[in-house]
């Protein structure tokens, strides 16, 4: 272990000393700024609101006091009266923009609770505004009933607008599913997501690093002093710790930026149990794809010349994103879950599913996490199998047939 870590050590005091890479390390999140600020130049977000149409059902005569709330909170809406029922309400709203529905009823008054659904476009603050309309109602309350000791109790209650989407889905109970993720969950997800992108991107530097000391025949003078083992040790050891530092000097840039934007406490919910898990998940996703890469790129004498085989190697840490639709749509689906127990997917799969899901599938991710296990100590017995051939093999990029053969000795 102690040559590994000489090994890595190298690496990354060579890559250091790279002026590409580091040029690379801060003009990346440099780029990324200044095409954000780029696009801020061009937001219309400073211009004149649209107003928030909202349809009022009213059969108590409230309509006058709701718009007089309305207007003395000073609140951009347009309330228009109208006589369609709550059943019709999602219809009313399926193809129309920044709309709500209110359906003020004598059964709602008296339960304390008054519908509201929204169409898909929605002004942000109008859950959040609707609910200064429930003073004037009430009002309404205490002047239809006495002041009994039940009454009383009723009255306490106060009323609530509860939120329904137009476009909100039933299950097969009829419940409704509203509820999204929450913020201690998105920001760990984001942050995970960050370091298994940047890290397998560091990752796949082995690949080059491996064929270029081929290339350059300087693979027998390392192979002197270290073991083939400790060498392909040493070298995704480097590489990670280079990952890291890349992510660190992201994150000086995206963090700072995405308080300004975003005012919300990024620290606050980066630093959460659930952060330990999404990194964990990250790491795991670097050795399987570490493994791959270093025993790969031992096979090739040459990077320009790498055939269709590597290619499509260099292509398996981005499958997950292209299933990431159907993953993120549907994280408890039938692509999402098998995605989760493949290895090349696991890690991207799971942390877009745990990013998205509201209750973990303990069972599922503990099982997704074992595969993944086995599947790391499997594959780095077989790319130090064909890392040990490979490395000082010449002239020529070995062949599938060849590699098996590796794999079989």
């Amino acid at each position: 272990m102690r040559n590994a870590m000489k090994v890595a050590k190298w690496e990354i005091k060579r890559n250091l000393k790279n002026k590409t890479f580091v040029i690379g390390l801060f003009l990346t999140p440099v780029l990324f700024l200044v095409f954000f600020l780029l696009g801020s130049l061009f937001d219309d977000s400073d211009a004149e609101p649209v107003s928030t149409t909202v349809l009022v059902h009213d059969e108590i005569d409230a309509f006058a006091s709701l718009q007089e709330a309305a207007e003395t909170y000073e609140f951009n809406w347009e309330l228009e009266k109208v006589d369609v029922a709550e059943d019709a309400a999602q219809a009313e709203l399926e193809d129309k923009e920044n709309t709500a529905y209110i359906s003020v009823t004598e059964q709602g008054l008296e339960a304390g609770t008054v519908p509201v659904y929204t169409s898909d476009e929605i002004d942000s603050y109008f859950t959040m505004q609707v609910q200064q309309l429930s003073e004037p109602l009430q009002g309404m309350r205490i002047g239809q009933l006495g002041l009994s000791e039940e009454e009383l109790a009723v009255i306490s209650q106060g009323v609530i607008f509860e939120e329904k989407s137009a476009s909100t889905e039933t299950d097969a109970e009829g419940s409704e599913t509203t509820e999204g993720p929450s913020m201690e969950q998105v920001v760990p997800g984001i942050f995970a997501g960050i370091i298994l992108f940047a890290i397998v991107i560091t990752g796949m530097m082995i690949f080059q690093s491996a064929s270029q000391e081929k290339k350059d025949k300087i693979a027998e003078i390392i192979l002197s002093s270290v073991t083939p083992g400790e060498l392909m040790q040493g070298k995704i050891i480097g590489y990670f710790v280079l990952g890291m530092i890349q992510v660190g000097v992201l994150l000086l840039f995206a963090v700072p930026l995405a308080v300004w934007q975003l005012d919300i406490p990024i620290l606050e919910y980066l630093f959460v149990p659930e952060t330990l898990l999404f990194v964990l998940i990250a790491i795991l996703g670097y050795l399987l794809f570490a493994a791959i890469f270093v025993g790969i790129g031992a096979t090739m004498a040459d990077m320009s010349t790498s055939g269709n085989f590597q290619g499509m190697v260099m292509m398996l840490p981005f499958i997950s994103f292209i299933i990431a639709g159907p993953v993120i749509g549907d994280p408890n689906g039938m692509v999402a879950k098998v995605s989760s127990f493949i290895p090349f997917t696991a890690p991207g799969t799971l942390i877009m599913r745990l990013t998205v899901l509201e209750k973990w599938p303990w069972i599922e991710l503990i099982i997704a996490l074992v595969v993944l296990l086995v599947s790391i100590w499997l594959f780095m017995k077989l790319a130090g199998k064909i890392f040990k051939v490979g490395i000082l093999m010449y002239g020529k990029n070995a062949t599938p047939g060849e590699i098996w053969k590796w794999i079989r000795s």
